[in-house]
């Protein structure tokens, strides 16, 4: 039997058997004394706040999935490829920590969204307070957390624009009055041919007075790496041998950047809150979060060099940073219930990245003409051919501020309510700078000498709404929800993209730029190009004053009177919700839900490529919560049938420059489950499980301009070729070019994902023994909704995941012995190439491999 039969079965078994455990544990329970207050299982009944007001999760009307404290704790959950493992609604993208793509239901279209892509789909709020960024959601580090809150399906009327089609909410523990306490947490774990790991996590609580109280977090965490960087070379063709021919080319080893398990990450950081009781009605808390994340290496491994191994030939790192501090303020006025909620975040990544890859791919595709060297014409300042190896050096800026202010009825009411306004306002100030060491002035971007390409660009969003749920009891146990969210945005974006020019080009004595590129400086904007359509070698003084260090501005309106203002993408709509539920019985609630989720569209940087359009989710859902057994066992689930419209998808078109488009629409259906059982007061079981089937309802063409339904529209490219070292334009005619044809499964969501665990208390004296086991499977996926490139990247494999500890609690203490990822499997989390045609080596973002590790910690 093969590693992947073998773990499925192992998964199999488990998710099977804890259904079964009841049987020897009530036999071996007979035999115990019974288990103290601090070893019995999470109270039945669960608090959420989903709706924007605290409810049993039971009665919450809405397909939502909970991890509280205990389960938090017990499962060692601290950053979110740990809890969306227990999640199986929800998948994602990743290729290194702090860089992840979450998706709800299937609604995924894969392939490359980088800085300037579309927004996310998934909201993530810790707290009251958003924390999605415009390129994606921030990667907490879960301690002292009350619950993590999933919410499936379009969440647009209460959570809004990035909440399109699902919400997680990270809920902190608040500062406790009249209590001083605290906990620690420790940590040491051992890859299994890797490195050494562990962390140190913990908090106090402490009251300064009668009306206020201080909680302070701390955590320290080190992730140990398994990957290895070996050597190897490649070789690149040389100049021309004078006789039609090319000499043999330059070769490079990566000897210097040869390491072991170089794939390790550090992170640290710290929370604190700070509540103020006013009076008896109003509460003020606030809250400062700050985090630092520092990776070495590479993340994916290229199994053409071996398991777990890759050939960089740069250092490659990444520096994430951010801070938040977030105000709440709660109150009553008369028996109506105010809050508001607002914040202001800074985040700055830091990144260097190995881009060799590119340099092979395109060296292989000029070969006719003595390859990438000698086609993009890489020389020095002394006119010598040099090394086309590129690293990319990146940072990211962003800022963040939200404000909500919302007034909620007393819930006890027949008609209630919940409504309010929100605002939020984004930056993300982009630099990409794409590194020839060597390369000559008049080659390079101008006024960055060694760099081939610059992407320097600022990136402003803008969004606003008011929005409302009436909830009315027609009977005691029949409600009626109506609810909508009217909104605004407005994105824009300005700046500078692409290749220098020679300051000889127009003179006719030099080449335009290291690659002929018609990107860059050749399409700025110059005193002479107002009113000019997408401008080529303009004549005139080049103008500036779109982002400050830049050559000049090619991505922006140019106005009138000289000035560029930044290029726009605004729009308005209503997001509306109608939801029926009925409480059958005390421990039975059924319901159905239409809602309507969207997402903003936005702009592409290429002149040719138009805007992108907003994108719709519409849900059809009926859903069920059932408390049976006495309350032992809750099950709760829902199928939904959803319609996502003309769907935003990004890939790495023409020359590996990222496009954004609206693609056709999509059919989503599926089943979700999610199920808690505690037969005895020693044995707890939890078992949840997706089954998501995601298909295109029409055919998605191949190229933007054919419309017709089965891709027979005749569309037109161009491209500049350079024959003889003479610039041509190619124009070439496409026909029948379909990049997936209807029917075709959206990418990276598995169409079964299952979790289980399982765990087992006793008591023996003044100790509290227990085992645990959780096991998460997930079946495979394509990596990309293009037909072609799937094939070429290769689709997810599926895989299976078991974790076991055995400890036990002693008094105040824990103690615990652990492994993870048991049985050794290469889970494979993500894929990816480095650029469109870089198919010659595909990556592979794995679980971490075999771990084993202790645990201690205490409470006081």
């Amino acid at each position: 039997m093969n590693a992947r039969r073998l773990n499925t079965s192992l998964a199999t078994t488990l998710l099977t058997s804890t259904m079964l455990a009841t049987l020897p544990a009530l036999a071996f329970a007979q035999e115990t004394p019974p288990a103290p207050a601090a070893a019995e299982p999470e109270p039945t009944e669960v608090i959420v706040t989903a709706q924007k007001r605290s409810q049993k999760l039971q009665d919450v009307p809405i397909s939502i999935q909970v991890l509280g404290t205990k389960k938090l704790d017990e499962l060692h959950v601290n950053n979110f490829n740990d809890y969306a493992a227990q999640l199986p609604s929800v998948s994602f993208q990743t290729s290194q920590p702090g860089s992840t793509k979450v998706y709800f239901r299937g609604v995924a279209s894969g392939g490359d969204g980088n800085h300037s892509g579309s927004l996310p789909s998934v909201g993530i709020y810790l707290d009251e307070q958003p924390v999605t960024t415009i390129d994606g959601a921030l990667d907490v580090h879960v301690y002292d957390i009350a619950r993590i809150e999933s919410l499936a399906g379009p969440q647009g009327t209460l959570y809004g624009a990035s909440s399109e089609a699902g919400t997680l909410r990270i809920i902190t523990n608040k500062p406790t009055l009249g209590a001083t306490y605290g906990r620690f947490d420790s940590e040491i774990n051992q890859v299994e041919n890797g490195g050494m790991g562990g962390q140190l996590e913990g908090m106090f609580n402490v009251p300064l007075s009668d009306k206020i109280a201080l909680r302070l977090v701390g955590w320290y965490e080190k992730d140990a790496g398994y990957i290895d960087n070996v050597a190897g070379t490649r070789t690149f063709l040389g100049a021309s041998d004078g006789e039609g021919g090319y000499l043999p080319g330059i070769t490079v080893n990566n000897d210097k950047y040869v390491e072991k398990d170089y794939n390790d990450t550090e992170v640290m950081g710290g929370r604190a809150a700070l509540k103020v009781d006013l009076d008896e009605n109003w509460t003020v808390t606030g809250t400062l979060l700050a985090q630092d994340t520092r990776s070495h290496g590479s993340y994916g491994y290229d199994p053409t060099v071996g398991d777990l191994k890759v050939q960089r030939f740069y250092p490659e790192s990444s520096h994430d940073r951010f801070a938040q501090a977030a105000l709440t303020v709660q109150g009553k006025i008369g028996n109506f219930d105010v809050t508001y909620a607002g914040a202001y975040m800074e985040r700055k990544v830091t990144s260097v990245s190995d881009y060799t890859d590119y340099a092979e791919a395109y060296d292989a595709l000029y070969a006719s003409y003595g390859g990438i060297a000698n086609y993009q014409y890489f020389t020095d300042n002394d006119g010598n051919t040099i090394d086309p190896r590129q690293m990319i050096v990146g940072t990211d800026k962003f800022t963040k501020q939200s404000h909500e202010i919302r007034i909620a009825s007393p819930a006890e009411n027949r008609l209630r309510f919940v409504a309010g306004a929100f605002y939020q306002y984004q930056t993300h100030d982009i630099l990409q700078d794409y590194q020839v060491p060597g390369l000559s002035a008049a080659m390079s971007v101008n006024g960055w000498e060694g760099t081939l390409w610059l992407t320097k660009q600022s990136r402003i969003d803008r969004d606003a709404a008011i929005f409302g749920e009436l909830y009315y009891d027609i009977t005691p146990k029949l409600t009626l929800t109506v609810g909508g969210r009217s909104f605004t945005y407005d994105n824009s974006l300005i700046g500078f993209f692409g290749f220098g020019r020679s300051e000889g080009f127009l003179a006719g004595t030099d080449a335009p730029n290291a690659t002929y590129g018609s990107s860059g400086v050749r399409r700025c904007f110059t005193t002479d190009t107002y009113g000019v359509d997408n401008p080529k070698d303009p004549t005139g003084t080049l103008l500036t004053g779109g982002v400050a260090d830049t050559p000049c501005t090619d991505l922006g309106v140019q106005n009138a009177d000289g000035s560029i203002s930044p290029k726009h993408a605004t729009g308005s709509g209503f997001s509306p919700k109608l939801n029926l539920s009925w409480k059958a019985t005390p421990d039975l609630m059924v319901y159905g839900t239409w809602s309507k989720g969207f997402r903003p569209g936005g702009i592409n940087r290429r002149a040719s490529v138009p805007n992108y359009a907003p994108d719709y989710l519409t849900n059809l859902e009926f859903g069920w919560k059932a408390s049976l057994f006495d309350k032992k066992v809750h099950l709760n689930g829902a199928i939904y049938d959803q319609k996502w419209e003309a769907f935003q998808f990004a890939f790495l078109g023409q020359n590996s420059f990222t496009e954004i488009h609206n693609g056709p629409d999509a059919d989503i259906k599926g089943l979700e489950l999610d199920m808690t059982w505690n037969p005895t007061e020693h044995l707890s079981i939890g078992a949840s499980g997706a089954i998501t089937d995601a298909k295109t309802t029409s055919n998605l063409c191949a190229y933007e301009g054919d419309t017709a339904s089965d891709c027979s529209g005749v569309v037109t490219t161009y491209e500049t070729q350079y024959p003889d070292g003479v610039a041509t334009i190619i124009a070439t005619e496409h026909q029948d070019s379909i990049a997936a044809p209807v029917g075709t499964r959206l990418p990276i969501t598995p169409k079964l994902k299952l979790a289980a665990n399982a765990r087992y208390t006793w008591q023996v004296g003044d100790l509290s023994p227990y085992w645990q086991i959780d096991a998460a499977y997930q079946a495979g996926a394509s990596t990309d909704i293009r037909v072609a490139e799937a094939a070429l990247m290769g689709d997810l494999k599926e895989y299976t995941t078991i974790n076991f500890a055995l400890g036990t609690d002693y008094k105040s203490w824990t103690l615990e012995a652990y492994i993870r990822n048991l049985t050794d499997e290469r889970g494979q989390l993500s894929k990816y190439v480095q650029c469109s045609i870089c198919y010659q080596r595909s990556y592979i973002v794995a679980t971490t491999p075999r771990t084993f590790g202790l645990r201690l910690g205490s409470k006081f």
